[in-house]
């Protein structure tokens, strides 16, 4: 499979290649400028789309496992308007979740935090900003952010979170990094709801349960009106297909807390 490592060395080989030739035959640079406008395209691509595990190695679903189980989880949160309402529905239905949570709502909402732990859910480091060029940080401040957001944890609840979910999905030799000195585990995901887009409840909910088998990991945001409506759908849609909703570390049997 492809990977950060394994595309530039073939990328390297291959420029040599082409200077080689360029040099020695009097051919023209022009494939040498179109492999590097290739590897740029694969490893933006790569950067944005976790599943890849271009540059990181994440946990995306769990196709051996035995038991009818999925994990559904929430990114962005706490939300002092839609978390609650997550909850009470997860707790209606008799569901666990995970839920990935921004540092600066954990230290606004700390009494939301402890409310998702108490009801028997898995939370995890989602950064501190989830700021929109997060991307883009050297790798000191990925480590801040992701140090910061485990210190507010640890303040209210005493132990430090274990996984991680990048913002946006993005990673690359920064984040990498970073989440390897801080020793974090990296969760993606294998059905991506697209709930923060313009799609409609309806679109939302056939995407997700469209081919849902166990093992799958759901990406849902706690953040809106329209992704509850989605979730007590697929809860109800769980319920009839004899499907479990479980935390992440309980569906790759991993620890979540230090």
């Amino acid at each position: 499979m492809l990977n950060y490592k394994s595309v530039n060395i073939i990328t390297i080989i291959a420029m040599l290649v082409s200077l080689f030739t360029s040099y020695y035959y009097k051919w023209s640079l022009w494939p040498l400028i179109i492999l590097v406008i290739i590897w740029f395209l694969i490893t933006t691509a790569g950067s944005f789309f976790i599943k890849w595990n271009y540059h990181i190695k994440s946990l995306h679903s769990n196709k051996i496992i035995k038991e009818n189980r999925i994990a559904i989880t929430f990114d962005d949160g706490p939300h002092p308007e839609f978390t609650p309402k997550v909850l009470e529905l997860l707790k209606k239905y008799n569901a666990k979740a995970t839920f990935f949570c921004v540092g600066k709502h954990i230290d606004a909402y700390p009494n939301i935090f402890k409310e998702i732990i108490n009801q028997g859910h898995t939370v995890g480091n989602h950064t501190y900003t989830h700021a929109n060029n997060f991307g883009f940080f050297k790798t000191k401040k990925v480590i801040d952010e992701l140090q910061k957001t485990n210190a507010v944890a640890k303040q209210i609840e005493g132990f430090t979170m274990q996984l991680y979910r990048p913002a946006f999905g993005v990673t690359n030799p920064r984040i990498k990094k970073a989440i390897k000195l801080i020793g974090l585990q990296p969760i993606g995901w294998n059905i991506r709801s697209l709930d923060t887009t313009s799609r409609t409840h309806k679109m939302i909910f056939n995407r997700i349960t469209k081919k849902l088998s166990k093992g799958d990991v759901i990406l849902l945001h706690d953040t809106s009106l329209k992704t509850i409506t989605v979730l007590e759908r697929l809860l109800l849609f769980l319920q009839q297909q004899n499907m479990e909703s479980v935390t992440i570390d309980s569906l790759f049997n991993i620890k979540a807390y230090a």
